[in-house]
C-alpha cells in the first residue's frame, strides 16, 4: 500500500490536491492512504516552505503547486518495486 501524503492546511488548493492524488491513485488501480498533515511545524518539519505539499511514502515529491492527475501518476508510476528481484552477478546485491 503506497501512503500519499498531502501537506497543506485545508485551504482549496490543498483540497484539490488530494483529489488529484486519490484520482491518480484509482486510475492506476493501487492501493493508497491518504494523510492529510496540516500542523505546521509538522509541515516545516518535511522542509516545505510552500504548500500544498505532496508526498508519497514519506518522501517530498512535490511543494506549493497543484500538481494534475497525469503528473501524480508519473510519480506513483516511479516508485521503485519494493518486491524487485535484484540480480547479485551485476552487483545489485548487498553483499
Amino acid at each position: 500500500m503506497i501512503q500519499i501524503q498531502i501537506y497543506g492546511t485545508g485551504c482549496a488548493k490543498c483540497t484539490q490536491l488530494s483529489q488529484h492524488a486519490e484520482a491518480a491513485a484509482q486510475a492506476l488501480g493501487l492501493e493508497y492512504q491518504i494523510e492529510k498533515i496540516s500542523d505546521i511545524n509538522a509541515i516545516i518539519d518535511a522542509g516545505i516552505m510552500s504548500t500544498p505539499g505532496l508526498g508519497l511514502n514519506g518522501e517530498v515529491k512535490s511543494t506549493g503547486k497543484v500538481l494534475t492527475v497525469e503528473s501524480i501518476k508519473a510519480l506513483l508510476q516511479q516508485r521503485p518495486d519494493p518486491f524487485a528481484q535484484i540480480d547479485i552477478r551485476t552487483g545489485g546485491g548487498c553483499c
